[in-house]
């Protein structure tokens, strides 16, 4: 089974007897790695309890739009931004209604209209309901948007009628469901991926470093990998697990990155240089700990090789991705940095805002290039990650179409 680990699910329930079956589809779904948090509608509490999804999801079940506890107050937006997916299930024919002509008038309807993730239905009702022209109509709606509709599949119902309309098995939603996040965009490509820190000692004890936990660059690798590429991860010291499907290769100091970098960017494809490597390392390391016996310490610092300008400037050079991570004059400096270094993107980022950047789960990202760029707005590092995945791709294939047209 394809994984979601590290994936984070919003699981919607609506009203219908198929409720039942999220109790399942709640547990599967963490099993499979995923973080879950539940949403119900209060129809959907005439069937199954809340606190049964709180005990197999691990999180307090959200019912009500208007929820004091929320991030200011405001449920809907704070669910919608942390979610990497929305899964409906059961979807009753009332809700499909209600999304395909944008009602917002609960939680759950709000959230799928204030979420950039992928959005899935589960739909489970009695056959008639969902042969019914207006019911269809609604699914064509609904298709065309984007959604995704997992069934319904066929059967005996609730109601002793035999045909289309069941929920599908919790057993066959969650590959569905991990499936949403496989889109082939770098199929059959080779991405290299730096992140973390790096470490310049000083002495066998102390060293120079920063505060990057790696964060960004492994859901990068991660995202790649899910996009159908060849990853491999150049990483500095972080307390972080190798992504599936990633070949990891760990360093310490820059002078290692730079080495372990360029030894293997001629042979790929993309270069994303997400690491934050040290500036500068001692001019020399102390071979014994150094003692307290002065007042003041001057230390001779030299300037590190510069990993990505270097990537860049490679004859064959891969399509280069740099980040700039800034406390003042972002775009500026950003642009700045990609010019001189002739990267075909840069993705700058404040690092100086409370809750975004350095040791954050959230950030957000500016990205530039020749004659253009996007904002991506404040969301989760994964979702970040899958986004300037699909940018990366569409610029690297429009890179190379117009080489060889």
């Amino acid at each position: 089974m394809q994984s979601l680990t590290n994936k984070r699910i919003l699981l919607g329930i609506t009203g219908g007897i198929a409720a039942y079956k999220s109790a399942d589809l709640t547990r599967r779904l963490r099993e499979a790695g995923a973080d879950v948090r539940v949403v119900m509608t209060r129809a959907a509490t005439e069937f199954i309890t809340p606190l049964t999804l709180q005990a197999l999801s691990g999180h307090e079940v959200r019912l009500d739009i208007f929820d004091p506890h929320a991030e200011a107050a405001m449920g809907h937006i704070e669910l919608a931004r942390w979610a990497d997916a929305v899964l409906i299930a059961p979807t009753s024919a009332d809700f499909m209604a209600r999304l395909a002509h944008g009602r917002a008038d609960d939680l759950l309807s709000t959230l799928c209209l204030a979420t950039a993730a992928p959005l899935a239905l589960a739909p489970a009702m009695n056959r008639q309901m969902w042969l019914n022209q207006a019911t269809q109509a609604n699914k064509n709606i609904l298709e065309q948007r984007g959604i995704r509709l997992f069934g319904p599949g066929e059967g005996s119902q609730a109601c002793g009628e035999i045909g289309p309309g069941r929920m599908l098995e919790p057993v066959d939603i969650v590959p569905l469901v991990a499936a949403l996040f496989e889109v082939g965009l770098l199929s059959g490509l080779r991405v290299l991926v730096s992140a973390g820190p790096t470490r310049e000692a000083l002495d066998p004890v102390r060293y120079i470093s920063n505060r990057s936990s790696g964060k960004m660059g492994y859901a990068l690798a991660e995202a790649a990998a899910e996009a159908g590429a060849q990853v491999t991860l150049v990483s500095g010291p972080v307390a972080l697990a190798t992504p599936g499907r990633v070949a990891r290769v760990d360093v310490t100091s820059a002078k290692e990155m730079h080495e372990a970098v360029l030894a293997r960017a001629p042979q790929h494809d993309i270069f994303i240089s997400a690491a934050a490597v040290a500036d500068y390392h001692a001019a020399e390391s102390a071979p014994r700990k150094m003692k307290k016996t002065q007042g003041k310490l001057a230390l001779a610092l030299l300037r590190n090789p510069d990993i990505l300008e270097d990537v860049a400037a490679l004859p064959q050079a891969p399509f280069t991705v740099g980040f700039a991570a800034e406390t003042e004059n972002l775009e500026l400096n950003a642009q700045a940095k990609r010019a001189a270094k002739k990267l075909d993107m840069i993705a700058a980022n404040w690092v100086n805002q409370p809750g975004l950047g350095f040791d954050s789960d959230e950030n957000e990202l500016k990205l530039f290039w020749e004659g253009g760029g996007r904002l991506l707005p404040r969301a989760s590092k994964a979702r970040l990650a899958r986004e300037l995945i699909a940018i990366i791709a569409e610029k690297y294939h429009a890179k190379h179409t117009t080489q060889n047209s």
